[in-house]
Order: C-alpha cells, then sequence, then structure tokens
C-alpha cells in the first residue's frame, strides 16, 4: 500500500496555543484523512517542542519547573487538537525519553564522524526564537525581525559547532534538482538564494543552561533546542525504537512548517539527516502567515485568537451543533486563503461563508430534496429512470470535480479543491431548479421527479464524501439524513468515483438544518433618503442580497385568520415544500381569488407566530397610500420554486 506522511511544526511551548497553530493543523489533518480516503497507509504526527533558554525562563517567570510548565501548555495543544476534530497518529514532546535517545544517539554519530566539534560561537541570540542572527538581519535597532521589537542578546560561549559549509554544495544541488523539495516557489528561491550566498558552521549545543538533552561525550552540554526539535519527526515514528515502522514511513512527505523556520527545516534538517545516513523528506511546504486586523498572531504581542471560542461563537449565532460550527471553521480557514499564501482572519468573511456556502449551497440542498423524497415517495429512495435533460452532464461533472479534487490536494491547495466541490454543488443546486422534480409529479411524471430526485441526493453523497477530510462531524450529520448504512468513515476515493451509488430503496430522515443560517440583517448605520420627508434606508452589498431566498409560489388554499379583519392563512407550494404564509391582505383580496395565483415569497425569513398560526416566510407586495396593496406577480409563467435574482 503507498503510504503518506505528514507532520505539522512542532510547536514551542511558550504559550497557549491559538488560530495561527491550529491553521497548520488543520491542513495537515485535512491532508491525512484525504490521503486515508485514497487508501494509502498515512501517518500524521504532531508534537510540542518543550527545551530551550527561553521555556527555562518562562517557567521561572511563572514561578514552576519547566517541566510542568511544559506539561501544562503540550496539555493544552492535545486539548485543542481534540477539540478540532484533529485525528493525528502520533504525538510527540521532546521531554520524553525515547526522544532524549534519539538525540543523543544522532549526536553520537555526528560526533564521532567528525561532523561535530568543539569551539566557541558569537553571535547576536533571540531567546524567543532560540536563532542566531547576523548584523544584516537585525537591522540598525538590533530587534528580531520575527519577535517584532524584541532586543536579542550578544552570547558568546564554548560550544560544540556543526560543519553545515561541509554539505553546502550537497544542500545546493538538492535544492535545484527537486523543484518539489520547498514549496511555494517564493520560498524556494529565497532558500535558494540564501544557501547560494554562503554557509557557515553553526552552533549545536549550550552550556549556559540546563534545560535540554545534554550530549554523551560531553554532559555539561545540551543540544541546541533547534536540533532537538527537528528530529522528533524521525523519533515519532520509531527510529531507534520501531525500525519497521520507521523504514515503512520516513522520509516525510510534507513537513508543513511556518515561513519563519523554514530555513531550519529547509538547509539545516536535511543536512543533519543527509550527514546521519537518511534520507531527507521529500518536501517542505512553508505555510503563510494568518493575521488578525492585518497584524500577525504573535503570543510575544498579546495577538491571539482562541478557535475554540471562535466556534463557539458561530454555534451560538447559528443555532448549528458545535461540534459542526468547529468544521465551519475548519472549512473556512482552508477555503478563504490559498494555503501558502498570507491571509486575514475576520468574522465577517467566517459568517459569510457559513451562510452563503454551508447553509445555502450545501444544507440548502439537501432541505429542500429530502423533503420532497419523504413526502411524494414515503421518505424512500426512487430508482432512477433513462437519463434526459441535464441528467448526463450532472454525472460527467460529478468525476470530474472527484479527479480535480485529488489534484488539487495533491498540491496542498486546498482553496481550489474545496472550489471544485462548490461548482459540484452549484451545478446540483442548478439541476433541481432547472429540471423541477415538483412540476414533474403535477404533470403526473413521477418517475421522472424520482430520477431528478436520485441524481441530486447522488451528487450530495459525492460532494459530502470530498468533503469528510474537512469536515468530518458535519459530513457524518448529512451521511446520515441521506440515510446511508454504510458508515462515512469506511468510504474511499473510488466510491466518491462511481456515480449511481445510492441504493435505490434507501429510507432517508429529514431532520433539522445542519447549517442554520446566521441572522445578518443591516442595522441602519448611514441613512438616505429618496426624498424629503422619505422614509430611511440603509445601503447592503451584493452578498447580503444573496443571502435573500425569494421564490415563485403558487397559493394552494386560503382562508381568513379568526378574528382578524386584515389577516389570511396561505397554503403556498414553493417548489420543494409546502409553507403557511401569514398575510394582511384580506381587505384588497377574495381568498378564493388567490388560489392558483403565482406570487413572490421571500422563504428564509425566521418563522413567527401571527394570531397563533406560524408564518413560514413573506409574501412579498407593494404597498402606498394610506392603505394600498398589491401583490407581486412576474411576466410570463416561470416554474414554481424559481428562484428571483
Amino acid at each position: 500500500m503507498e503510504k503518506f506522511y505528514i507532520t505539522t511544526p512542532i510547536y514551542y511551548v511558550n504559550d497557549v496555543p491559538h488560530i495561527g497553530h491550529a491553521y497548520a493543523t488543520i491542513a495537515a489533518d485535512a491532508a491525512a484523512r484525504f490521503h486515508r480516503l485514497a487508501g494509502r497507509d498515512v501517518y500524521f504526527a504532531t508534537g510540542t517542542d518543550e527545551h530551550g533558554l527561553n521555556i527555562e525562563r518562562v517557567a521561572r517567570a511563572h514561578g514552576v519547573a519547566p517541566q510542568a510548565w511544559a506539561d501544562r501548555i503540550s496539555t493544552a495543544f492535545r486539548d485543542l487538537w481534540a477539540g478540532l476534530h484533529i485525528a493525528y497518529d502520533g504525538y510527540i514532546r521532546t521531554t520524553e525519553p525515547r526522544h532524549e535517545r534519539v538525540v543523543q544517539a544522532i549526536f553520537t554519530r555526528l560526533h564521532e564522524q567528525g561532523d561535530i566539534y568543539k569551539g566557541t560561537y558569537e553571535g547576536w541570540y533571540c531567546a524567543s526564537c532560540e536563532s542566531f542572527y547576523s548584523e544584516a538581519e537585525l537591522g540598525e535597532d538590533r530587534t528580531c525581525a520575527v519577535h517584532t521589537g524584541r532586543p536579542v542578546e550578544w552570547n558568546a560561549e564554548p560550544c560544540y559547532l556543526f560543519r553545515l559549509s561541509r554539505y553546502q554544495d550537497w544542500i545546493q544541488s538538492h535544492i535545484e534538482r527537486h523543484p518539489g523539495f520547498i514549496e511555494p516557489e517564493a520560498q524556494r528561491n529565497e532558500v535558494l538564494s540564501f544557501v547560494r550566498s554562503g554557509l557557515r558552521d553553526i552552533s549545536v549545543s549550550r552550556s549556559t543552561f540546563k534545560w535540554g538533552v545534554p550530549l554523551p561525550f560531553d554532559p555539561d552540554q545540551v543540544a541546541y533546542v533547534w536540533i532537538d526539535a527537528l528530529i522528533n519527526y524521525i523519533t515519532v515514528i520509531g527510529y531507534g525504537d520501531d525500525l519497521e515502522q520507521f523504514r515503512r514511513f520516513w522520509p516525510a512527505d510534507v513537513h508543513l512548517v511556518g515561513r519563519d523556520i523554514l530555513r531550519f527545516h529547509a538547509v539545516i534538517w536535511p543536512i543533519v539527516l543527509h550527514a546521519a545516513g537518511l534520507e531527507p523528506p521529500r518536501q517542505v511546504f512553508a505555510t503563510g502567515f494568518l493575521t488578525f486586523g492585518g497584524q500577525k498572531f504573535s503570543k510575544s504581542l498579546g495577538i491571539i485568537l482562541d478557535p475554540v471560542a471562535v466556534s463557539r461563537e458561530l454555534a451560538e449565532a447559528s443555532g448549528a451543533e458545535p461540534a459542526v460550527a468547529v468544521d465551519a471553521l475548519r472549512y473556512f480557514l482552508l477555503r478563504e486563503v490559498p494555503f501558502g499564501a498570507d491571509g486575514d482572519f475576520n468574522q465577517p468573511a467566517l459568517i459569510g461563508r457559513f451562510n452563503a456556502d454551508l447553509a445555502n449551497d450545501y444544507g440548502n440542498l439537501l432541505n429542500r430534496t429530502l423533503p420532497l423524497v419523504a413526502r411524494q415517495f414515503g421518505g424512500v429512495l426512487p430508482t432512477p429512470g433513462p437519463a434526459e435533460g441535464t441528467d448526463a452532464a450532472l454525472a460527467d461533472l460529478a468525476r470530474a470535480v472527484v479527479a480535480a479534487v485529488g489534484e488539487h490536494v495533491g498540491r496542498l491547495n486546498f482553496s481550489q479543491a474545496l472550489a471544485e466541490v462548490w461548482r459540484l454543488l452549484g451545478a446540483a443546486n442548478k439541476y433541481i431548479d432547472e429540471e423541477a422534480p415538483w412540476s414533474a409529479i403535477k404533470q403526473g411524471r413521477t418517475d421522472r421527479a424520482g430520477t431528478i430526485l436520485y441524481n441530486t441526493l447522488e451528487a450530495l453523497r459525492i460532494a459530502t464524501i470530498v468533503l469528510s477530510p474537512v469536515m468530518p462531524v458535519a459530513t457524518q450529520r448529512v451521511w446520515e439524513q441521506l440515510g446511508i448504512e454504510q458508515p462515512l468513515e469506511d468510504q474511499r476515493l473510488e466510491d466518491a468515483r462511481r456515480w449511481g451509488s445510492l441504493s435505490p430503496g434507501l429510507r432517508v430522515r429529514t431532520g433539522n438544518p445542519i447549517f442554520p443560517r446566521i441572522d445578518t440583517r443591516p442595522r441602519p448605520v448611514a441613512a438616505a433618503t429618496a426624498g424629503e420627508g422619505g422614509d430611511p434606508v440603509s445601503e447592503i452589498t451584493i452578498e447580503e442580497f444573496k443571502r435573500l431566498d425569494v421564490r415563485i409560489g403558487e397559493v394552494t388554499a386560503a382562508e381568513r385568520v379568526p378574528g382578524t379583519d386584515k389577516l389570511v392563512k396561505l397554503s403556498v407550494d414553493i417548489g420543494d415544500e409546502a409553507r403557511t404564509l401569514v398575510a394582511g391582505i384580506a381587505t384588497h383580496y377574495q381568498t378564493a381569488d388567490l388560489i392558483g395565483r403565482r406570487i413572490v415569497v421571500l422563504a428564509n425569513l425566521q418563522p413567527r407566530k401571527v394570531r397563533g398560526v406560524e408564518s413560514r416566510g413573506m409574501l412579498l407586495a407593494a404597498t402606498w397610500g394610506d392603505d394600498e396593496v398589491a401583490i407581486l406577480t412576474v411576466d410570463g409563467a416561470p416554474p414554481v420554486g424559481s428562484r428571483i435574482s
């Protein structure tokens, strides 16, 4: 079986995790899940980096021992990953005895073959990122380029050095011969320029503090944290402990890393591996920076955002299940910004994606199809008839989308992969609108209506399978409503490629909306008037307008609401279901004259009770003068359920 090994950055335990950590980990989790879906033998590793001067100082500032501090923060990372549905295979902590043994074994080998030697190192050092910097990298103010505004310290001490310069020709050749080794391309070019400028030997041990892995050949020195941390990628899959597993998964297929730590992973790490007689990773992929209000998330600057709190707020605003809201956040992070590019997190964009993509396109396609199956076919999926109309085009598109999603995820292009899935969902929504099963039913073509509904749900089945790596819980809820007995987790990409796999006779299960829309009704901010004395109005965006679900409906029954002069209770067919509406038109229209009339309905208005009758939508009408009313109509004879845009 083909294997796939992916790692996240190993996260530093100087403070609690934030949404920047979540972004990379969600991406790794989605990639791992997709490769499992494709039938590969997958190992997904993450963990925490717990040694170094900075951790010693932070622990001291909090009045605890370094190990106690590391335990606390590592637990916070594990708790967050559980809350975000992260399904890792291995979790590594650099303070574990198994890891210390591997670090000491690698240092011993490199020392014995002369790649590590005793010397002295001097330079400007940032304790926060445990890195040395040259004068050119610091600028005139001598502050860390990564930890904005933080002064660096001059450090000079006896230490052990690694002969990085000995391997300059090898690493340069490796990068040049393997274009995909470093991604994205801009970061590859930057690293290659750095290598070509000349590598110098680096310090790989420290003697001025003790919180680290002692060197086996000199216990007064501890391993430099960045070499210690990098070695986690071979420890976690069994180097020195489980040789069979190590051989099965090494080399890593993808190291996901932050752009600010790319040189460690793309230069130092492959050289250390090569010197130790091990293969370098196949790819190092640098993620972009996620910002908030234009500022990079930073523990040191106090700019953090708790993804659990964001998900909780989303659940409260929408009424969605909390675990579904977590999946909505996962979807947003991977859809909104091309992976590898910088992006800014903002709440309006998150809500916009939730309403437009999840509630309208995905959720509403399910919500408008299942009730028709329940009402017209007793909740049992009908057997599809011969293809006609746009049936074949929808099936062809589904196959093409699954293939395209696989290609995009293989390049970690999550945004485009998800755009492809939404191309299928958009086509399925258009398909059911144009093929109009409700019209086929009225014409007595029940078999044709059944075929349309079958094809729509088949498109939903395929979309749900390929979306499951990104939204594992939300897609499970969709799967349950589809009524498919085979577990979603047992599906493979081959199942998504096969059109027509839904079993006729399946009993669907209608339920509450999985993605309830969030109320985003605009509040007047800057008022304008149509003329002197006119009523104030406020502008809305085109995105806000698109969230209005306005349709053609047909009145099938009408009666006066008892005890009122103006209210009429209407039964209205809006295509995929029948609605009850209450409208104040009794003084202008006779109930008998309303039956059979085509009207315009705002279908996604929140339900409300009027004189004990629940009104689920709004009839649109023009009002003027003291009490004049005219129901809106449209030219021609558009099918019931047609959308107005």
